[in-house]
């Protein structure tokens, strides 16, 4: 037979132990009343443990693709604002251009046009978005398209281009005499190649800088599996066509060329105008596509995402009631636990000599 030491000590660190545990107890239901999931997951799926570790990143993934086609959807429905207001800027312009052709309008008119939309163009192509320019392709730090006015690089270099085919500048008295011709042939060997060519991206002295963006446009991930090109850039050949139409009436309308030469430039940029307007009309149709896909993806990854979620929730989610009622229960527990090591702690021998 043996007999058990039995102190007041004893059953209090007992007591003190219960207590511990069941305050452990209480912050892991408090977690799952408050989470609605299992405070611990290895412990309640066991070898289904990695499987929902699998399922967890995969979640997270998802909802990083979610967050960044907002981002790219912002950018996208900023881009096509933006082309509308290009494309409304060389509708105007032209019609400026068809009525100076006519004869309706007069050159002073029609260069105040090619000028406001030059500005329009300049102002709606460095428009930035959280920081970004959206025509500048992947350079999405710097303004994509620079000025032209006075003093400014791709003025000194168009500058420069006249003088170097006529032998003297376009407010020299000679411009009088410039030929439609000429002004044609001007056109064509000089000014196309530098808006068209690879000397609209070229700094000087060998090209005219206009240009800062890169051909190549922003690739963004749109599901798993699926990327697309999501921005615009400002080298897009419509666009190269209004800034070049723009210049030249803006610039030579207003200098000392002949009406010869001026009907000339008229023709020219009505044949430019019309071709850029089709153009960007074509780019609105392409940036309008890309928004759809966008939204459909992310259509198709938040089915995905709430199955996932349901699947979790199913595997790891806890009763919030049957939760709740645990708590409760642990604190009233707990709380006769200090009652009782009150009392017992309150035993003395003291109190009976």
């Amino acid at each position: 037979m043996k007999t058990t030491f039995v102190s007041s000590a004893a059953v209090t660190s007992a007591l003190r132990y219960s207590l511990l545990r069941q305050q452990s107890e209480l912050a892991k239901a408090q977690k799952e009343a408050s989470s609605g999931f299992v405070a611990d997951t290895g412990l309640a799926l066991g070898a289904r443990t990695a499987q929902s570790v699998t399922l967890h990143r995969d979640l997270e993934r998802l909802g990083g693709i979610v967050d960044s086609n907002g981002l790219v959807s912002a950018r996208l429905s900023a881009t096509q604002k933006a082309l509308t207001q290009v494309g409304a800027a060389a509708q105007s312009f032209l019609s400026s251009l068809t009525s100076s052709a006519s004869g309706d309008a007069a050159y002073a008119l029609t260069q105040k046009s090619g000028r406001a939309t030059l500005d329009t163009l300049t102002s709606v192509l460095n428009t930035s978005l959280n920081g970004e320019y959206l025509f500048s392709g992947t350079n999405t730090d710097v303004k994509p398209i620079n000025d032209f006015k006075p003093g400014s690089p791709t003025k000194v270099a168009f500058d420069a281009a006249f003088a170097g085919y006529f032998g003297f500048s376009q407010n020299h008295a000679d411009a009088q005499d410039i030929t439609a011709a000429d002004m044609n042939n001007f056109m064509s060997t000089v000014v196309e190649p530098m808006f068209l060519g690879a000397d609209w991206q070229t700094p000087p002295p060998a090209g005219s800088p206009w240009s800062n963006a890169t051909n190549q446009g922003i690739t963004s991930r749109i599901t798993l599996n699926e990327t697309t090109e999501t921005s615009v850039s400002a080298n897009n050949e419509g666009i190269r066509k209004i800034a070049m139409s723009a210049a030249i009436i803006s610039d030579l309308l207003d200098s000392n060329v002949g009406n010869a030469a001026r009907g000339a430039l008229v023709t020219h940029a009505v044949s430019s105008i019309g071709e850029a307007i089709s153009d960007i009309g074509q780019l609105e149709a392409q940036t309008g596509i890309i928004e759809q896909r966008v939204k459909s993806a992310t259509d198709r990854i938040n089915v995905q995402v709430d199955l996932y979620e349901r699947y979790i929730l199913d595997t790891e989610g806890v009763d919030y009631y049957v939760a709740s009622a645990r708590v409760a229960d642990l604190v009233s527990q707990i709380d006769r636990s200090y009652a009782l090591t009150a009392r017992i702690q309150q035993l003395s021998l003291m109190k009976y000599l």
